[in-house]
């Protein structure tokens, strides 16, 4: 009997662990290289090509490979094949480029902080960056 309850209780703190670390691993944090200010609220517009200059500073958007369809639901509310749809559009029409794509969170972050106007996001705030809130 005693077995039985230690396997049900070990198998529930599993179950509670995992999904933790499925909650955090689903976190979106939008990032910015540390000399650039932008707010939430200009987020979407940036990724939509709309909102290209941060004060006197050239904006470099970075989509994250690894994060790209999670980042799209849940901040711009949008599928992958409206966003591409918008940048090819943009792209003919506006003559714009397409945000460049790292494969994922280091490749993100070491790019952001070199370059200066850089924007992306990432599955958790690092150091040497700002967090857009």
């Amino acid at each position: 009997m005693k077995s039985l309850i230690f396997r049900a209780c070990s198998a529930a703190i599993l179950l509670l662990l995992a999904s933790q670390g499925a909650n955090a691993a689903g976190d979106i944090v939008v990032i910015s290289n540390s000399e650039t200010t932008v707010s939430a609220d200009e987020v979407r517009d940036i990724f939509l090509g709309e909102k290209q200059f941060a004060g006197g500073t050239k904006l470099v958007v970075i989509d994250n490979a690894a994060l790209q369809g999670s980042f799209l639901s849940k901040v711009m509310h949008m599928d992958a094949a409206k966003y591409n749809g918008i940048w090819t559009k943009k792209s003919f029409r506006d003559g714009l480029t397409p945000p460049a794509v790292k494969s994922g969170d280091a490749e993100v972050i070491e790019y952001i902080k070199r370059t200066p106007g850089a924007i992306g996001y990432v599955s958790t705030a690092p150091a040497g960056v700002k967090v857009i809130q």
